[in-house]
Parts: C-alpha cells; sequence; structure tokens
C-alpha cells in the first residue's frame, strides 16, 4: 500500500534561506572556503545578563509547564516594553508568548483565515508568509513594489488590492528582505485607506524594530493610525533584537478574542514556549539596552560599507537600507553580464563558482534581486564582494 500526504503538504515548500544555508554548509564540509551572507541571524552571542538569567532560573528548577500564554512575568515583561517603547497598552489577556516570533505568525494566520479568504502580502516578503496562509487554506495576494518606491506599497496600490475576500495584511517594517522602514506619515496614509475596510486584520511583524539607523522614530501602524488598534495584532521577538534567535521565544499583542484564539491554537500544538526562555527574555527586556545600542552601531557601520562596496560591481545596483541587517541588490546588470537566465540561476553561480553563499529575490517575490545578509565579519563581507566582482570580469 502506497501511503500519502496530506494535501496542504503540496502547498508549502521549504524554506529557501534554510536551503541555502544547508548547501552552503555541504560545501564547507567539503573543505571549501564558502562566505556566507545568507544567514537571517546576528553574529553576536546573546548578552551575558541574559544567560546569567537563564542559568539562574536552570538552578531554581524553573523547569516545568508554564501557562500556555506564557508566564506573568513574562507577560507583565512584554506588556512593560510595549507601553515604554510603543506607547501601546495592553493587558495579559491581550498577550501570547510563543515559541518565536514564526509560531505567533503561524497561529495568527490558524486563528483568522478560512478557505474563502485573501490576504495581501507586500513584496519582496519574509519567505514563510505565503506558505503560512496556505496552510490556513486562504489565498495569498501578493503586491509588488520597486526601488523606485523603495519596496514600499502605496495607498492607492492598497486600494486597488482590495477585495470583499481580503480578511488580512501583513505589515513588516523594517522589512525582510528589503531592510525598509515606512515611515510615520506612510502608515499613516495606508491607516486611512485600512479604515474604510472594517474586516481587515493588520498583522505587524515588528522584528526589527530595534535595528534602524534612520533618524526618525521608529512606529507601527497602531502609532500612526490609533483607530486600528482593536484589529491589528503585533508580532515580536527577542531573536534579531538580542541575539537570541535559538532561544525561541516570541510574543503577539492584540484584541483579546484573537490572542485567546491563537493560545487555544498553541494549547494542541506546543503548550507553553520554553519555561528558561521565557526568563532570559524577560531578563532581555527588562535589563540594559545598551547591548542592543553596540548591535546596531556594529550593523550599520557594516551596512555602510557594504553597499559602498557592492556599488562598485559592475551590474549591481543596492540602495542602502533603514534598518534590519540585509540588503536587498538589483543584480539584473550582473545576471545579463554572467549569462544566468534568472536571480535563482545567479545565486547558484556565485555559491559554485564564487563560493559565495546568498539568497535569490525570487524567494522573496522579487526576481531580480538578491539577498545579502551582514551579519557577519567585515572580512568575510569584504572578500564576498571581492569574489563577485572577480566572478564579474
Amino acid at each position: 500500500m502506497e501511503l500519502s500526504l496530506a494535501q496542504r503538504v503540496g502547498r508549502i515548500k521549504p524554506s529557501p534561506t534554510l536551503a541555502v544555508t544547508a548547501k552552503a554548509a555541504e560545501l564547507k564540509a567539503l573543505g571549501k572556503d564558502v562566505y556566507s551572507l545568507s544567514a537571517g541571524e546576528p553574529d553576536f552571542d546573546t548578552p551575558q545578563h541574559i544567560k546569567d538569567a537563564a542559568i539562574e532560573a536552570i538552578n531554581k528548577g524553573v523547569t516545568k509547564y508554564t501557562a500556555v500564554g506564557g508566564t506573568p512575568a513574562m507577560k507583565k515583561a512584554i506588556i512593560d516594553k510595549m507601553q515604554r517603547d510603543n506607547a501601546l497598552e495592553y493587558k495579559p489577556n491581550q498577550i501570547v508568548a510563543t515559541t518565536g516570533g514564526k509560531q505567533a505568525c503561524f497561529n495568527l494566520c490558524q486563528a483568522v483565515l478560512n478557505a474563502t479568504d485573501e490576504v495581501l502580502i507586500p513584496a519582496p516578503f519574509w519567505v514563510s508568509y505565503p506558505d503560512m496562509v496556505l496552510l490556513a487554506d486562504a489565498t495569498p495576494v501578493f503586491m509588488y513594489t520597486t526601488a523606485e518606491t523603495r519596496f514600499k506599497i502605496t495607498p492607492e496600490q492598497l486600494e486597488r488590492a482590495i477585495t470583499p475576500r481580503t480578511k488580512m495584511l501583513w505589515l513588516n517594517s523594517p522589512s525582510n528582505p528589503s531592510g525598509m522602514a515606512y515611515t510615520k506619515a506612510e502608515l499613516a496614509a495606508l491607516g486611512e485607506v485600512l479604515l474604510k475596510h472594517p474586516q481587515i486584520v493588520i498583522a505587524s511583524d515588528d522584528m526589527y524594530e530595534k535595528i534602524m539607523w534612520t533618524g526618525e522614530p521608529y512606529a507601527n501602524i497602531v502609532n500612526a493610525c490609533p483607530a486600528l488598534y482593536d484589529r491589528t495584532v503585533i508580532i515580536h521577538a527577542v531573536s534579531k533584537t538580542y541575539s537570541m534567535t535559538g532561544w525561541r521565544l516570541g510574543w503577539a499583542a492584540g484584541p483579546a478574542p484573537i490572542i485567546k484564539a491563537m493560545a487555544d491554537i498553541q494549547s494542541q500544538q506546543t503548550s507553553n514556549p520554553n519555561s528558561i526562555a521565557q526568563v532570559a527574555a524577560a531578563a532581555a527586556l527588562n535589563g540594559d539596552q545598551g547591548c542592543v545600542a553596540t548591535m546596531v552601531e556594529a550593523f550599520k557601520a557594516r551596512h555602510d560599507r557594504l553597499v559602498a562596496d557592492l556599488n562598485t560591481v559592475a551590474g549591481v545596483k543596492c540602495l542602502p537600507v533603514d534598518g534590519t541587517f540585509y540588503v536587498f541588490p538589483n543584480v539584473e546588470g550582473l545576471m545579463a553580464k554572467l549569462g544566468a537566465k534568472d536571480d535563482l540561476e545567479l545565486s547558484e553561480m556565485l555559491l559554485q563558482k564564487a563560493l559565495v553563499a546568498v539568497v535569490p529575490g525570487s524567494a522573496f517575490g522579487s526576481p531580480g534581486h538578491i539577498r545579502l545578509s551582514f551579519a557577519t565579519s567585515d572580512k568575510v563581507l569584504q572578500g564576498s564582494v571581492e569574489r563577485i566582482k572577480a566572478l564579474a570580469g
């Protein structure tokens, strides 16, 4: 008897960023000196005071189940952070702690989407959004952007994309992969459109909130349009801000009915997030934020050098970005120069011939681009550009 899989499995694909990382690892295992610019995680260690809090928690026996949506201390740390940093007030029943920000995104889709629903996703987008929508039986609808709008949607574009079936909009600012952030004024303009369509839930992915250097204070759409508070779910995590990717601790803040549904789903999925990670995350949110400033300063310096260096490569056009630790250059000229039919083939050429691992822009819904992470050393960044330049000739 031949075993069959659920139809939903056929709707999704493995994470392309993880696939590139795996290929690079295979070449490294063969002794190749691969420079990887594909990983989406800071190269700094988790700050010591956060690790110390976790060690203390282990020694005190904080190793049992907690409430599904997080401990009171974890929820309080999140509530305090949202009030302190974002001027937004939430109650404990409006917060759910999750196993990383990815679980919060997944649970939100499961909680609000039905088979007839459409979800608006600006492109370029984080690779998991469309697959999460498909796993919830809904339909992703892409809104494509270009460098001319700094990879951001316009109010007119949003209005055109909305239909009676539109149930949710994903907003990710600053963006993975583009590195661009919406200004408060731009978000307010989008908010004016959304106010006319009360059926739409806004998913605000604020993962890179702290990794910005534009000079303008960070704002999400609720800051820009407070009337959207009752239908916006803000998703965040300690992963990027505090270099805690492996700790797997995220959260969602939003309307109590949606948050309860997300927690109910989680209760049948993973139960509570890791008890020790919750203690560490609370220490991160409550503690000295100087460690964040140090990382952001380093990222900004790397960004400035990398953008300047990439723009010396024939066929590459790279905009400076607002935050994150990614750049998203246009490489159509380089594709033509090297005879690559698309950005996927170019990425394979860069890996095999230049031993530089990047992620093709097609994975993010923006062909003709590549994503480079500068969460790595100056040696790797400079060496990678030199190798790409040598291949370009």
